[in-house]
């Protein structure tokens, strides 16, 4: 081979290389290449766990390259977890205390995703009426103080209901949530017995009861226990085929559990949301109101360590607030009012990586 040949094949040798190498490069994960897929973990809230499930699968269907898995544990896991850094964001239905805020390694923001009903669920074999609940009436079942089913108090709120005269099992949340915190944020604001014995968190020392994990848990119980009373959000009740009683509100009228009801709450309660949007929603003024309504929060850092998976969980987290509210409804939240919107866009726009803006 002449001297002129062998410098050509070299040459040619070393152009192949160079373009097998780039193909490499610039092939899909799953066929040698560096780059892949933007995992995002969340964990949380069991309240929005049905709509978060829907976002995860209509958002993966739009960005191949974003894979979300998000953990339904409950909001005291999803606090515990973002404050750790276990995860990339949190989830709680209940807004953060100062304290947990403070004891975090960056600054939290509560990014509002939608609205819930928290309701009062039942299992009473016979009875096809569908129940009425004074809040006092719902504090003393939680405190102990009323037992059985046809105590005069539930029977006066209940006319025509054949109620049984078997105890009451009050079914509650065994670990820290966010319901439990919305629920006994309700009962502290209208019982001052409750406020003084038990007072509102994710974790109280209930009086009564036996535990069930998420709402999840606690629909499994009331389902398949008789004579059971428990609390849970509105979509676990109703597609678990459980009644959901109504329950009056600060105005002296008995409200069924809504998408319309909780917005109404939301409304009521818009000029008292401060600027961190960290707001209870619970027992507001107006007729048409479920007083048992709250937000529901992700939870995430201000200052972003990875820009990239930062960036990917802002879109995700835009989109929620905007595309994604549209499939709300249909799972029995309620959307996010439009001056709620605004507010959790500024949010958003606020959050950065090493200084540069994700949005």
């Amino acid at each position: 081979m002449s001297v002129w040949n062998r410098k050509f094949s070299i040459a040619l040798s070393a152009a192949l290389v160079s373009a097998l190498l780039l193909v490499v490069a610039c092939s899909p994960k799953g066929s040698g290449t560096t780059s892949g897929p933007i995992q995002l973990q969340g964990m949380g809230a069991t309240f929005p766990n049905p709509l978060y499930q829907k976002w995860v699968s209509e958002y993966g269907k739009l960005n191949a390259n974003i894979k979300i898995d998000y953990q339904s544990q409950g909001s005291g896991a999803g606090i515990k977890q973002i404050k750790e850094q276990t995860v990339d964001f949190g989830a709680s239905d209940a807004p953060m205390k100062d304290e947990d805020l403070k004891s975090a390694p960056g600054e939290l923001l509560h990014i509002p995703t939608v609205l819930g009903a928290v309701v009062i669920t039942y299992n009473l074999v016979g009875v096809t009426q569908q129940l009425h609940f004074s809040p006092d009436v719902i504090a003393d079942i939680y405190l102990g103080k009323i037992k059985k089913w046809n105590d005069s108090r539930i029977v006066a709120d209940n006319s025509g209901a054949k109620l049984p005269a078997s105890d009451i099992t009050v079914v509650h949340r065994s670990e820290g949530s966010g319901t439990s915190a919305v629920f006994t944020d309700y009962l502290s604001k209208i019982s001052p017995e409750w406020k003084e014995k038990v007072g509102a968190g994710p974790s109280p020392s209930w009086p009564v009861g036996i535990g069930g994990k998420g709402n999840e848990g606690v629909t499994g119980q009331v389902k398949n226990t008789p004579n059971t009373i428990g609390y849970v959000e509105l979509a676990y009740a109703v597609q678990n085929k459980l009644p959901v009683a109504l329950v009056k509100n600060s105005n002296g009228s008995f409200v069924e559990p809504s998408i319309d009801s909780v917005t109404a709450a939301a409304a009521a309660s818009a000029g008292n949301t401060p600027d961190d949007l960290r707001v209870s929603i619970t027992n507001a003024p107006g007729a048409n109101v479920y007083p048992i309504s709250s937000y529901t929060y992700i939870l995430i850092y201000k200052n972003q360590k990875d820009a990239t998976k930062g960036k990917a969980l802002v879109d995700f987290l835009w989109w929620g607030i905007h595309d994604g509210q549209s499939f709300a409804k249909p799972l029995l939240y309620a959307t996010l009012p439009a001056d709620i919107v605004k507010r959790a866009e500024a949010k958003l726009d606020s959050i950065t990586a090493a200084g540069v803006k994700l949005h």
